[in-house]
């Protein structure tokens, strides 16, 4: 099945297709991630992207139900250097191709991945056209360029979930896995680790959350209201909630007045709150900053951020291609995290409200560990405040 990706500029790549013989537009970007390919398809954050993965061997433990980060996957397309050919973990359920299939979403593999994003890194992200059908690539480049990007695009409102729930009531799903290290475990590979009791109540905002996420709010002992995302401030209050998470998610967050109004309400209440990707760019507004778009975005397991409140240094998971300006926040919210790739900020602290935000991952899904304890903090803040 012969692909090809065309770019707004005029480039085209061509190559062979997987997945859904399908044609597809969205802004094309990248992710350094080594792993985790399965958890980046489905993060509801790359709605209207086609991914491209730097490394240059995907597909090779194919996939499964268990890691899924939500209820589908949500890119436009998947770009990759080559599909492996032999699935060989124990824990798959299918390959890639199928997995993409299903959902009518097109891949392309055997095109130059490295050229593609050094000319993004230089460029720009830029849109472009995925097919695994016969197109001509005049055509192709032109319904790139027509395509708009991601600018002022409301994404939220088509991955969030239409009502409420509560997150892994009967305790099923959010358990670290653990490994056996004696003879008398049936399965040693299926050990879970017992969780706390879940005796702090939130309320966990859906712009596109990913399960992860709940998963580690409930290892850390709350538990989870989740609510869609244009809920009013005044309809999750009514959860009597001891805390107020705010979730990552798609698109454009200056395309958001709405949530942001009803964050702007949540602020004023004085609730504690926490807010990650989507989540923190909301946030920085309702507290009066702007937010912008970045020239390629940062997607990946490998973004060095410091915390100058500690001097450390932590390796984060990200995916995000706004950010927060800061020149406009008032002096009660400080800067308290940034980027150290390109200094732009990466947390907001109120100095005399219990909030606090990052742009990066905590829960990773993939990624690294070291900013799993924010979601401490996050318990320690509710429980100073309660």
């Amino acid at each position: 099945m012969k692909a090809i990706l065309a770019l707004e500029d005029g480039t085209v790549f061509y190559g062979s297709g997987f997945g859904a013989a399908a044609t597809a537009a969205g802004e094309v970007c990248f992710n350094t991630s080594i792993t985790g390919y399965q958890e980046i398809l489905t993060d509801p954050s790359y709605k209207g992207q086609i991914v491209t993965m730097t490394y240059p061997l995907i597909g090779n433990y194919g996939v499964n139900r268990q890691d899924a980060e939500s209820w589908r996957a949500h890119v436009s397309g998947m770009v990759i250097r080559e599909l492996a050919s032999v699935v060989s973990n124990w824990r798959a359920e299918q390959n890639l191709s199928s997995y993409l299939e299903e959902y009518g979403i097109p891949g392309i593999q055997g095109i130059d991945t490295r050229a593609l994003t050094r000319r993004l890194r230089v460029r720009g992200s830029m849109v472009g056209v995925i097919s695994t059908e016969a197109i001509d690539p005049a055509q192709a480049v032109e319904q790139a360029k027509a395509w708009g990007g991601m600018a002022g695009r409301d994404y939220v409102s088509e991955v969030t979930h239409p009502t409420p729930f509560l997150w892994d009531e009967h305790d099923l799903e959010s358990a670290e896995f653990g490994l056996a290290c004696d003879h008398t475990t049936p399965n040693p590979r299926h050990v879970r680790r017992p969780l706390p009791t879940a005796d702090i109540p939130i309320v966990a905002y859906d712009y596109g959350i990913k399960y992860n996420i709940l998963r580690r709010l409930r290892q850390k002992g709350f538990k989870v209201q989740v609510v869609p995302a244009h809920t009013p401030a005044a309809e999750a209050l009514k959860y009597k909630p001891a805390g107020i998470f705010l979730s990552n998610g798609p698109g454009d967050p200056g395309a958001l007045p709405g949530i942001v109004r009803e964050v702007r309400t949540l602020v004023d209440s004085g609730i504690p709150i926490f807010g990650i990707c989507l989540g923190h760019q909301l946030l920085g507004q309702a507290l009066g900053a702007k937010t912008f778009k970045l020239k390629f975005g940062h997607r990946g397991g490998n973004q060095p951020v410091k915390d100058y409140e500690t001097g450390r240094v932590e390796i984060t998971a990200q995916n995000h291609g706004f950010a927060v300006d800061p020149d406009q926040l008032p002096s009660e919210v400080t800067v308290n995290r940034r980027n150290l790739n390109d200094m732009t900020v990466e947390g907001l602290r109120h100095r005399t409200k219990p909030i606090f935000c990052v742009q990066y991952h905590p829960e990773a899904a993939p990624g690294p560990h070291d900013s799993t304890p924010l979601f401490d903090e996050f318990r320690s803040l509710i429980e100073r405040h309660g």
